[in-house]
C-alpha cells in the first residue's frame, strides 16, 4: 500500500461527463479521463484492507488492492500486468461495468469506494499508449481444434484463453462484425467500437480465427442484421470439423407484452432500435431504415440499462419529448438495511442519459397500447403499490389511478427471457432448463457431448462481466478436459 492514510486526505473524484450541450449532438463517448496525476491520486485512497471485498465481488476476480498500489507508484506496466493476468478486456468492463467491486469496497461503507473501475480503464488505455498490449501468439499448437459459436464478450474471452493455452481456435459469427452485444446492442457514447476493433485486431494477430457472416442453424437472427444473407454452417460440419464445439450465442429472446393494441405500429424492441442506429453509425446498410425518435413523443418501458440506453439514443435523435416508466417502485438513494456492505445494493442509479432529459415514472403499469388506423397514439397505464408478503414483493394496481401517455413510439426495454432456441440450439439438439436456457450438466457441457454452452446462453441475460467470467471458466474447464 503506498499510502496508507490515502483514503483520508483524498477524496473520491470521478471522470464526470462531457456537456450536455455538447454530447447530445453526437455519438462520441460522454465519459472524459483524468489525468494520469490525478488518477494516480485516486489509485492512493486503496487502503490494501486484508480482506479484498472488491476482489470477492468481482466476476473476473480482479487483484484490486495489487495493481491499484501499482498505478500509485507510477508503474503503469506493473499494474496492467497484474490486470491482465485476470480480465482479458478490461477496455470494456472499464467502460460498461457496473462496478460491482465499487459496491464492496470498504469505502463504500461510507458510499466512498475507490474509483476502481475509472482506474482500471485508465490502466489500459495507457497500456496500449506505451504499446504494451502486442500480438502474442503461443509458442506451440497442441493439435486440438475448438469452434465458438458466438463473438460476443464470452465467446471472445473464451478464445483468448484457448488461443494462447495452444488450441486452433475459430470463432463463427453470424452478424457483419465480432462483439456481439458489445457492438450491437451498447450505444457508441458509452464505448465506441473502435476499441473493439482494437482488441480483435491483436486477437487475430495472436492467430485467433475469426469468421463473419456465418450462421449456425437456420432459426431467427436479429433485427438488421446479416442474418438472412450469412453463410449458413450446418452443425455436423462443426462436429465433425472440431475436437469441441462452445455455444456463446447470448440470450437474445427478448420479453414483450401481450396486451391489447400490441400489434399497433411504432412499439419496437429496444435491442431492434439500438442495433440499427449503431449499425447507421458505422454505415452499414443492414436493408432496414434506423428507427428514428426525431419529432416523435417516446416512451421507453423498462427501467435499467438498457432503458437508459435508449434515452440517451432517443435524445440525439431529436425526440419531442421522452418518458421513462418501470413497474417496480423507485429505489433508494443510499442502501438500505437489507442489502448491507458488502452486498450489492439496489439503488438508485442515475446515468448520464438521464442527466440529458427526460421525465422517469415509477411504479408504473402498462395496461394497454391505443392508436388510430393501425398506428400508436398513446399508452394506458395506471399506479401500482407494492408490499411485502412472506418475503416477496406483491404488486397491487391502486384503484382509481389510470392515466394515458401520449406517444408516437414506444420502446421495449424489459430484458431477455432466455436464449433463442431454434437455429443453433436445436440444430445441435440440445436441452434446456426449466428456464429456456441452454442446459448444462456440471460445467459446461451440454446433452450433446460434443458441444459445451457458455455465457447468456446458459445462465441467462446477465452482465458483459459475467459473460466474460463464464467464457474465461469455459476455457479453463476446455483446457482440462482436452
Amino acid at each position: 500500500m503506498g499510502d496508507p492514510k490515502g483514503f483520508l486526505k483524498i477524496k473520491r473524484k470521478v471522470s464526470g461527463y462531457r456537456p450536455v450541450e455538447e454530447r447530445i449532438n453526437d455519438y462520441s463517448e460522454v465519459e472524459v479521463q483524468l489525468s494520469d496525476d490525478e488518477r494516480v491520486l485516486q489509485a492512493a485512497r486503496c487502503m490494501d484492507c486484508g480482506v479484498p471485498f472488491c476482489h470477492w465481488a468481482c466476476p473476473v476476480s480482479n487483484v484490486m488492492p495489487e495493481w491499484q498500489d501499482r498505478l500509485f507508484r507510477g508503474d503503469w506496466k506493473g499494474a496492467w500486468t497484474v490486470l491482465e493476468d485476470t480480465n482479458p478486456f478490461p477496455e470494456f468492463t472499464g467502460r460498461v461495468c457496473p462496478a460491482l467491486c465499487e459496491a464492496s469496497c470498504v469505502l463504500g461503507t461510507n458510499d466512498e469506494p475507490v474509483t476502481i473501475r475509472q482506474n482500471e480503464l485508465a490502466v489500459i488505455e495507457k497500456a496500449y499508449s506505451l504499446g504494451l498490449v502486442r500480438p502474442r501468439p503461443p509458442g506451440k499448437r497442441n493439435g486440438k481444434k475448438v469452434a465458438i459459436v458466438g463473438a460476443g464478450p464470452s465467446g471472445l474471452a473464451a478464445a483468448y484463453y484457448l488461443n494462447r493455452a495452444g488450441f486452433s481456435v475459430s470463432v463463427y459469427e453470424g452478424d457483419r462484425k465480432p462483439g456481439g452485444y458489445l457492438r450491437y446492442g451498447i450505444p457508441d457514447f458509452k464505448l465506441d467500437k473502435n476499441f473493439i476493433n482494437r482488441r480483435i485486431a491483436v486477437m487475430e494477430a495472436e492467430g485467433v480465427k475469426i469468421i463473419t457472416n456465418a450462421r449456425v442453424g437456420s432459426g431467427r437472427f436479429g433485427f438488421g442484421t446479416s442474418g438472412d444473407s450469412a453463410r449458413l454452417v450446418s452443425a455436423k460440419e462443426l462436429e465433425s470439423s472440431f475436437d469441441l464445439v462452445l455455444l456463446t450465442i447470448g440470450a437474445r429472446d427478448a420479453r414483450d407484452m401481450k396486451i391489447p393494441g400490441r400489434e399497433l405500429s411504432g412499439i419496437v424492441q429496444a435491442l431492434d432500435y439500438l442495433s440499427l442506429q449503431n449499425r447507421a453509425n458505422a454505415s452499414e446498410h443492414p436493408g432496414v431504415d434506423p428507427v428514428t425518435a426525431y419529432g416523435k413523443r417516446v416512451l421507453v418501458i423498462g427501467g435499467g440499462d438498457t432503458g437508459s440506453d435508449c434515452v440517451g439514443t432517443a435524445n440525439r435523435q431529436g425526440a419531442s419529448g421522452l418518458t421513462q416508466i418501470e413497474v417496480l417502485p423507485q429505489p433508494p438513494e443510499h442502501r438500505g438495511d437489507e442489502e448491507p456492505w458488502p452486498l450489492w445494493p439496489k439503488v438508485l442509479k442515475t446515468s448520464s442519459s438521464h442527466l440529458e432529459g427526460g421525465e422517469r415514472l415509477w411504479a408504473v403499469n402498462t395496461r394497454a397500447f391505443k392508436g388510430e388506423n393501425g398506428r400508436l397514439k398513446a399508452v394506458e397505464a395506471s399506479r401500482v403499490e407494492w408490499t411485502r408478503k412472506d418475503g416477496h414483493l406483491v404488486m397491487n394496481e391502486i384503484p382509481g389511478s389510470e392515466f394515458e401517455i401520449a406517444c408516437d413510439l414506444v420502446l421495449l426495454a424489459m430484458g431477455f427471457t432466455h436464449v433463442v432456441q431454434d437455429g443453433a440450439v436445436s440444430e445441435f439438439g440440445l436441452d434446456t432448463d426449466e428456464r429456456g436456457n441452454i442446459r448444462t450438466k456440471g460445467s459446461f457441457h451440454t446433452s450433446n457431448p460434443r458441444v459445451w454452452a457458455a455465457g447468456d446462453s446458459r445462465r441467462g441475460a446477465s452482465l458483459v462481466v459475467h459473460a466474460i467470467a463464464d467464457g474465461r471458466a469455459a476455457a479453463e474447464a476446455i483446457i482440462r478436459s482436452l
